[in-house]
């Protein structure tokens, strides 16, 4: 009686033991496929947070760098339309000096006589006047 006992007991362990490895495996194919996807997730989240990011600070950048850009602008409009004040003052000046060197001139002319040359004075200042006055009326025109 001895033997059947022991037959059958050896018959039983090995199945037993089998089907704890089974679920045994089973189990690690679970927890890997579990890790696996968190591990997925935690990639993906990761990315899409740096994307977000990335978004974020391009945004913040074209904004800082708009803001930039008009407040250059407005320096630089500001800067143009005091050249052109300046420009169209100093234009109005030189044509008060012209008006009153022809003025001069043509009294000068009308009295002079054969004995003086006042006039190739008044004629050379003259000159450089208008040369002058050329000079800022090309620079306003530029500015305009």
């Amino acid at each position: 009686m001895n033997m059947p006992i022991e037959t059958t007991t050896a018959n039983s362990f090995p199945r037993a033991a089998s089907k704890a490895t089974k679920v045994r495996k089973k189990t690690y194919v679970y927890l890997f496929v579990g890790w696996v996807m968190l591990i997925a997730i935690g990639v993906a989240a990761a990315m899409m947070y740096t994307e977000h990011l990335r978004q974020k600070i391009a945004t913040d950048i074209a904004q800082q760098t708009q803001q930039q850009l008009q407040v250059v602008q407005q320096d630089y409009q500001k800067q143009v339309t005091q050249l052109k004040d300046s420009v169209t003052t100093d234009m109005k000046a030189l044509q008060t000096k012209v008006d009153s060197l022809n003025e001069l001139l043509a009294f000068t002319k009308d009295s002079a006589n054969s004995k003086t040359d006042n006039s190739n004075q008044l004629y050379t200042q003259l000159a450089d006047v208008k040369k002058k006055l050329e000079e800022l009326q090309k620079n306003l025109d530029v500015l305009k």
